[in-house]
């Protein structure tokens, strides 16, 4: 029987639409929260091609990086006189980045017991 996703994954696509959401409920409407809305976008996709294939360290290596980008985000655009934008950046960030980091150690694991959990079983063989 095929594992349905990991919990880690089902997290990181709700941290992905809490992170999506959260200019809303700041007031950025400028380049901060559509950069917010964008990178909150990246985490869900990449946490959905984690859950349909489980060996795939690309995904997980996206939603780590997704993470740090996201917790430096206040430094890097400058809004650190936005104290509830800047520290739901810092939490949603460093949450995210820890659940890329523990995804990315499971999707080694379970690379390792099944190599063709990474990519498809499909074989191009003509039958004779």
């Amino acid at each position: 029987m095929r594992e349905k996703g990991r919990r880690a994954d089902w997290v990181a696509v709700a941290a992905g639409l809490a992170l999506g959401v959260s200019w809303l409920w700041h007031g950025m409407y400028g380049f901060s929260g559509g950069a917010m809305f964008v990178l909150g976008l990246g985490v869900v996709v990449a946490a959905t091609f984690s859950l349909t294939r489980p060996g795939a360290l690309s995904s997980e290596l996206g939603v780590l990086a997704i993470g740090v980008l996201v917790f430096a985000m206040p430094w890097l655009l400058g809004f650190t006189h936005l104290p509830a934008a800047a520290w739901s950046a810092w939490v949603i960030g460093g949450g995210i980045a820890l659940l890329g980091a523990f995804g990315l150690a499971q999707a080694d694991r379970a690379r390792k017991r099944d190599p063709d959990l990474a990519w498809s079983a499909h074989v191009n063989e003509i039958p004779t």
